[in-house]
């Protein structure tokens, strides 16, 4: 069982270091549950 702590967080996105390049331009979004990346595809 996870801890809740109040504080906004996204996790268990399957493959996310494979699909975001180190360096890419992210946004987090705790609140909502979501990560968008901002340079466009980063799977290129």
């Amino acid at each position: 069982m996870p801890l809740e702590y109040g504080i906004p967080a996204v996790v268990g996105i399957e493959k996310a270091t494979e699909m975001i390049k180190n360096g890419a331009n992210i946004r987090v979004d705790g609140t909502n549950g979501f990560v968008q990346l901002l340079d466009g595809d980063s799977r290129k």
